[in-house]
């Protein structure tokens, strides 16, 4: 029974968000493909998890039995997170860019579960799990535009999920999501609603693609 963890992070809901309207394609599709699964949903702008702090970073470089009560505490929060990934054989990540990076929630879940020597280090901990990011985006920062050189959100995941923690990771960019809002966009709207079609189209494909390659 494979496990899929799903981590949304828009503080706008599912009706209006374009990342979270993606990931509940994806989850969609994973439960039709894989009824008997079970899916992990992390909510960040619901319940947000705490900023790392000195305590619970400190805690992942003692010994566990010189933890102070408060040290415990943090810790025990990361190694929650920790071992939800390491049990979910596919995850899919929200990531809508907000002033050209990631949300400060999503920021925060990477420093709780980033632990050094167990899920990032030389063996990690869920090395080559696919990680599937909705990197969702009101304006369009692809090569070539004028905006490429702001891109911080893939360029920044790829780096961390793949290179520091070894995931397997792969995009989808539902771009131009404020070109319905923005009278200035409005000649965009059509190149929006083909993003948007295409992310929808992507996440269902890639969700039937994962669960076929688990079951095989």
């Amino acid at each position: 029974m494979a496990t899929l963890l799903l981590i949304d992070s828009s503080v706008s809901p599912e009706g209006v968000s374009a990342s979270r309207s993606v990931t509940a394609t994806f989850r969609k599709t994973w439960e039709e493909q894989h009824p008997e699964g079970t899916v992990i949903h992390r909510d960040l702008a619901a319940d947000p998890l705490p900023h790392l702090d000195g305590v619970a970073a400190s805690a992942a470089f003692s010994d566990p039995a010189s933890h102070t009560p408060e040290q415990q505490a943090a810790f025990a929060v990361r190694v929650k997170l920790a071992e939800e990934l390491e049990q979910a054989d596919a995850v899919v990540i929200a990531a809508p860019m907000y002033n050209f990076t990631i949300p400060s929630t999503l920021k925060a879940w990477l420093d709780q579960v980033i632990i050094m020597g167990r899920t990032a280090g030389e063996a990690p901990s869920a090395k080559g799990t696919p990680v599937t990011v909705v990197a969702s985006r009101g304006g369009s920062y692809a090569p070539g535009t004028p905006r490429e050189g702001m891109e911080y959100v893939q360029n920044y995941l790829e780096a961390v999920l793949g290179g520091g923690m070894g995931l397997d990771v792969d995009f989808i960019v539902p771009e131009l999501t404020m070109a319905p809002v923005n009278p200035a966009m409005a000649d965009l709207v059509p190149l929006y609603e083909t993003s948007r079609d295409k992310a929808h189209e992507d996440a269902a494909a890639k969700a039937k693609a994962l669960v076929a390659r688990l079951a095989a």
